[in-house]
C-alpha cells in the first residue's frame, strides 16, 4: 500500500506544474494532521510552495525568473471555483486590470456570493472576499463588470478624459447587448458613461 506521503506526492505530480492545490484535496488520503505534515514536508523538499494556510502551488520554474507565481486573480478564481461561487474584482484591483492605474494593490477585494474571508498571500498580499447582493454579481460581461467597479472607485465627476478613452477602448470588445444589460445594473452616472460607448452610438 502506498503511504499518505506517496499518494499526495503522486497526485500533485499528475496534475502538472502551475496548479494551485488545497490541503482539503487530500483529506481522503489520511487524517487532517497527516495531510498537513505531508504538505509541509513537500514544501521543505521544494516540490510545492505554500501560498497561504491550506493553499499551495506546484510551480512552474523558469530558468531565469525562477518560480512563476499565479496572479491574485488566479488564486481568487480557484478559491471561488471550489466554492462554486461567483466573484467580482473591485477598487484599485479593477482599475489596474483595466489599465487605469499602474499601481498593483497589495490588497485585492472581491465581491462574492461565497464565504466572506480574508486570506494573506505570502508576506504582503491580502485577498479579501466580501459578501454582496446578487445584483452586483449579475453582470454578463467581464469588461463591463470591471468598468463599473473601477468607476465606483474613481468616483462621480472625478473621471478624467484619458480614463474615459481607455474605458472606451476596453468596452469596444463588448457587444451592445452586453453593455446595455450591464449598464442597467450600474448607478445612473456609470450607466451613462457605459452607454456612450455602444458601437452604434
Amino acid at each position: 500500500m502506498q503511504s499518505v506521503h506517496g499518494k499526495i506526492e503522486t497526485k500533485i505530480k499528475r496534475r502538472g506544474r502551475g496548479r494551485i492545490i488545497f490541503s482539503s484535496d487530500f483529506f481522503s488520503y489520511g487524517t487532517n494532521l497527516s495531510v498537513r505534515h505531508t504538505l509541509s514536508r513537500l514544501c521543505q523538499k521544494g516540490l510545492i510552495v505554500r501560498l497561504s494556510a491550506g493553499i499551495y502551488l506546484y510551480p512552474k520554474i523558469d530558468d531565469e525568473l525562477g518560480i512563476l507565481y499565479p496572479s491574485i486573480l488566479d488564486i481568487a478564481r480557484e478559491i471561488a471555483k471550489r466554492e462554486k461561487a461567483r466573484l467580482v474584482p473591485t477598487g484599485l484591483y479593477a482599475l489596474n486590470r483595466l489599465g487605469l492605474s499602474t499601481q498593483v494593490p497589495a490588497k485585492a477585494i472581491f465581491l462574492t456570493d461565497g464565504s466572506p474571508r480574508t486570506i494573506k498571500i505570502g508576506e504582503k498580499a491580502i485577498l479579501k472576499f466580501r459578501k454582496t447582493a446578487a445584483k452586483n454579481l449579475a453582470f454578463t460581461g467581464k469588461i463591463t463588470q470591471l468598468v463599473c467597479f473601477a468607476l465606483k472607485e474613481i468616483g462621480k465627476d472625478m473621471v478624467e478624459e484619458e480614463q474615459l478613452e481607455r474605458i472606451g477602448k476596453a468596452l469596444s470588445f463588448e457587444s451592445d447587448s452586453t453593455i446595455e444589460h450591464d449598464a442597467a445594473l450600474a448607478p445612473e452616472w456609470i450607466a451613462k458613461i457605459m452607454l456612450k460607448f455602444r458601437h452604434g452610438e
